[in-house]
């Protein structure tokens, strides 16, 4: 797994933003539309706004690209929890993103209806062919999960790439979120990860015996190429150890 590794957030939060204009440059170029999966929380929030900002929102041809997000939070799109509010307040609506270029879950909705609804969308939009998305973020959580493949969920044994329903019993609510096989299909992952919260984390997933019931992100092996890891110095902290 390529590690980038920087002394500071803000020149983590830059080259991954940069890997970002790369990816979209590509992808145009090639297919003619740039299709992204967003992640939620607030590292991301950081990267949307660095890429609405004067220095980036030139660089990314927004009118051919397409969003998706990886997983989100079974709450109402106006809920200060939703990852897609988070990502209209901080990319796409300073960005005026059109409405049909973002796909949200349908939260409103139960949440295995949810989850049945937005692979349905996912397949539509892929017209049929392997729903391959030419970027996927993630993150990690200082307990090693990714999207919201949590430990010890059964979303982690996953065989289908599509979007699941699951609940988290440590956040006592239920999440939608990509399966790991569906990630994998992913042309290009990167992973942002800043902070001494995550070093452990960082270490048991990069270094620790395979153990997906305890480090879910170990799952995340696309198999176009190894996954992209964005990290501060505190996060990779215990990687040389």
């Amino acid at each position: 797994m390529p590690q980038h590794v920087f002394a500071s957030v803000e020149e983590v939060l830059h080259r991954l933003a940069d890997f970002f204009v790369a990816q979209a440059s590509q992808s145009v170029a090639a297919r003619g539309r740039f299709s992204v999966a967003l992640s939620g929380g607030s590292s991301p929030k950081k990267l949307y706004e660095l890429l609405a900002s004067p220095a980036y929102r030139e660089q990314v041809p927004w009118a051919e690209t397409f969003f998706f997000f990886s997983d989100e939070r079974n709450v109402p799109p106006t809920d200060a929890q939703s990852n897609y509010l988070m990502a209209k307040k901080a990319l796409l609506t300073p960005l005026s993103i059109a409405d049909d270029h973002v796909f949200a879950v349908n939260t409103l909705l139960p949440p295995a209806e949810a989850a049945q609804a937005y692979t349905q969308t996912i397949k539509s939009f892929f017209g049929g062919e392997t729903a391959q998305f030419d970027l996927v973020l993630l993150g990690l959580g200082d307990n090693s999960h990714t999207a919201s493949l949590f430990p010890h969920t059964n979303v982690l044994h996953a065989t289908t790439a599509d979007a699941q329903a699951v609940f988290v019993a440590e956040v006592d609510a239920y999440r939608i979120t990509f399966t790991a096989p569906l990630i994998n299909q992913a042309r290009a992952v990167a992973f942002l990860v800043f902070g001494t919260d995550k070093a452990a984390a960082v270490r048991r997933v990069r270094l620790g015996e395979r153990n997906i019931e305890e480090y879910p992100a170990q799952l995340i092996a696309p198999a176009a190429g190894e996954a992209d890891w964005f990290m501060d110095e505190a996060a990779a902290a215990e990687l040389e150890r």
